[in-house]
């Protein structure tokens, strides 16, 4: 089947929208017209020379979409199922089958190699023939079409608008999930939250729905600022700041009990970790650039440092209960998104690197 892509040709040259064709969905598969994909910094991982995933590639890990066919021995999802997509995993392996398969024993080449694990050669070739890595956290849905494992997709209402979903199922998900679930911050704590995007306002927005007494955002953008203020923040600081730590044990009354990295950047985790209280934890989201070097008292009062990947989420579990907080006003995710179509995609690049967009999302339609 002929369909368009989005292909990264090469690490320090533009997204290329082109024809490709795509095989059938094969067992265990599903093809999904995708409607709408979030840009997440993830995806530009590619360009990297030793990063796993390397050109041509598809990338795209927030598809959402409507299935459009089933393979050999699938039931469900049905023809016309609308679903989101989350990252790949096994399903099978210790951590799948305690419900953390963001910990995947597989989940590097399933997710983060373009190429998963297929049987056969690569699902999707280019107008020569020659095979694009298509598998980009099991999706690869910077496309008008993707196939995607059964138990990668989460079907969702078909009354809600999926161009504004779709950021649900990676980004927004680690964001919360870091908070409400492999942080289990609680009512009446202080929390910090390093990095004001998609992944940092999800966070502040969970930590209110967690009751968290003090939230403290902190970003370079003052822009980004006043949106954290306006979903949630009690407290907002510059990151370019003087002695940041000793700022942000003032404001949380002697240090935090969470925090949470979503830039990867080592002087700031060094900073999260210095406005912890004794006992107190972070969390690391952010891809970290450099090595981390930690002081050697630095953990001496019972801090931890603790990584995390897709917020410990189960997706079909996590994902519709973020949509219901949505429904409620709770969680009001949608104020993050600006929409554009998938022909627009280095503008959309370039939007969210500058801060100018917080989550663009893409429309493979338009």
């Amino acid at each position: 089947m002929r369909i368009h892509a989005a292909v990264l040709r090469a690490g320090d040259g533009p997204f290329v929208v082109e024809q490709v064709d795509i095989a059938d969905p094969g067992p265990g598969q599903v093809l999904v017209r995708i409607a709408a994909v979030g840009f997440c910094h993830t995806d530009v991982l590619p360009r990297d020379k030793g990063f796993p995933a390397q050109p041509p590639v598809i990338a795209g890990h927030e598809g959402a979409g409507v299935v459009e066919a089933l393979g050999p021995g699938v039931t469900e999802p049905p023809v016309g199922s609308h679903v989101l997509l989350s990252f790949d995993h096994c399903g099978a392996c210790e951590n799948c089958l305690d419900g953390h398969p963001a910990y995947c024993r597989s989940f590097v080449q399933r997710n983060l190699t373009g190429t998963g694990i297929v049987s056969g050669g690569q699902p999707v070739t280019d107008a020569e023939g020659r095979p694009v890595a298509s598998r980009w956290f099991g999706q690869s849905s910077f496309a008008t079409h993707a196939l995607v494992d059964v138990h990668n997709t989460v079907a969702v209402d078909p009354d809600l608008p999926l161009e504004l979903l779709a950021p649900l199922g990676c980004g927004i998900q680690t964001g919360a999930g870091s908070i409400l679930l492999a942080l289990g911050v609680h009512a009446g704590a202080r929390v910090v939250v390093f990095g004001a995007g998609g992944v940092g306002l999800s966070a502040v927005m969970a930590a209110r729905i967690a009751g968290a007494a003090t939230v403290v955002a902190v970003d370079l953008h003052e822009n980004r600022l006043d949106l954290a203020q306006q979903l949630g923040a009690t407290h907002v600081l510059l990151g370019s700041g003087d002695d940041v730590p000793r700022q942000l044990r003032k404001i949380t009354e002697g240090g935090a009990d969470y925090a949470l990295d979503t830039t990867g950047v080592p002087e700031v985790i060094r900073d999260g970790v210095d406005s912890l209280r004794a006992r107190g934890t972070i969390g690391l989201v952010g891809a970290q650039s450099r090595d981390l070097v930690l002081g050697p008292a630095a953990l001496a009062t019972g801090r931890n440092v603790r990584g995390i990947l897709e917020g410990d989420a189960v997706p079909r579990r996590f994902l519709p209960q973020l949509i219901e907080l949505w429904r409620q006003g709770r969680f009001p995710f949608d104020r993050l998104v600006r929409i554009y179509p998938l022909s627009e995609i280095n503008t959309a690049e370039r939007d969210a690197a500058s801060g100018v967009t917080i989550k663009p999302v893409l429309l493979p339609g338009s």
